[in-house]
């Protein structure tokens, strides 16, 4: 089966991401706007409650997380996703590279790049169209994520939460 790991921000950064997504990402009905963590990843279900336990404990030794989103951005010309930049702090790295370790151990495809996908998979007129506009919007969020998520793949293509996993030792 087919796991996943992200953030997800609040519902007011969900609605503005959604915003634009229901135009210009065609994932928009598979799964919320999120953060991703790892991307997908294949795991038998008799390995998966090891790597809960593991994600348990990483959440345990991590702070919840302050998230600043100011600007969109694009990976264009690699391809045409257009996204909302999250700043890569010191704690989001090291929560990215502690899901790497372990039996998750994998180095990832791509450098991590903190971001939440507003559009994907867009003709090259289109995106350098949509990215023009989006660039002007005055964007400021902040927030602070106290979850993430292990998330895992139907058939159809959905992506569903299998486990959250809180943020910090629970405060006696």
């Amino acid at each position: 089966m087919k796991y996943g790991i992200a953030l997800f921000p609040s519902k007011k950064l969900q609605d503005l991401a959604n915003s634009y997504r229901k135009r210009y990402d065609k994932h928009y009905a598979l799964v919320p706007p999120h953060l991703t963590l790892k991307t997908a990843f294949d795991a038998e279900d008799t390995k998966i409650k090891a790597i809960a336990k593991e994600l348990r404990e990483i959440a345990e030794a991590t702070k919840p997380l302050h998230i600043s989103i100011k600007k969109v951005s694009s990976f264009s010309p690699v391809n045409n996703v257009i996204y909302l930049k999250v700043d890569p702090t010191d704690e989001l790295k090291a929560l990215h590279e502690k899901l790497h370790t372990g039996s998750l151990n994998s180095k990832p495809e791509y450098a991590f790049v903190p971001h939440i996908t507003i559009g994907q998979k867009l003709s090259d007129d289109e995106h350098s169209d949509v990215l023009g506009n989006l660039k002007m919007l005055d964007i400021h969020h902040e927030e602070v994520i106290d979850r993430f998520h292990l998330l895992y793949q139907l058939e159809n293509g959905t992506w569903t939460v299998h486990e959250t996993f809180l943020l910090g030792k629970e405060s006696e």
